[in-house]
């Protein structure tokens, strides 16, 4: 992982924090499959949102496991109580069942990717002390953290 560190000269954060479309997630795609090419051994976790304009969001794990975040198209009882951004009902309990594991701190993560902390996310209890819990580790050496501006959904 020094290797790593210096070539890049990381600490340990990368935080990015731009409007939306500049094209942040096109960036994590391409370090992790230049990262992933020249260190096959790096163990890499983490999520990213994909965005669907037509009908909503979703979360992606980095191994391509997907879930529900948001949709305008949900109909269904139990998300009359689901929290909204805008047009989008937000959808917790998915969110939390695909992005939590991949939050939890394990002894051979070498790098954490977390694309996305915004208003959607933070509808989970449980996810900020998630996300507190992987910035605060000292088993894991290199760590990103890709945050958009907050109020830019």
């Amino acid at each position: 992982m020094n290797q790593i560190e210096s070539e890049f000269v990381l600490n340990r954060f990368c935080i990015p924090s731009t409007p939306q479309g500049v094209g942040k997630t096109t960036m994590i795609a391409r370090v992790l499959e230049n990262l992933r090419t020249s260190y096959p051994n790096l163990k890499i976790q983490g999520f990213h949102s994909q965005e669907d304009e037509r009908v909503g969001f979703e979360v992606v794990t980095l191994d391509g496991c997907t879930a529900p975040l948001a949709s305008i198209n949900n109909s269904s009882v139990e998300s009359i109580r689901w929290p909204t951004v805008g047009r989008y009902k937000v959808d917790v309990a998915s969110f939390e069942s695909l992005a939590l594991p991949e939050l939890q701190v394990k002894e051979d993560t070498d790098l954490f990717v977390i694309n996305e902390v915004g208003k959607m996310e933070l509808f989970s209890s449980l996810f900020f002390p998630a996300v507190l819990r992987v910035l605060e580790s000292k088993k894991i050496n290199l760590r990103w953290l890709f945050l958009p501006l907050v109020n830019q959904r």
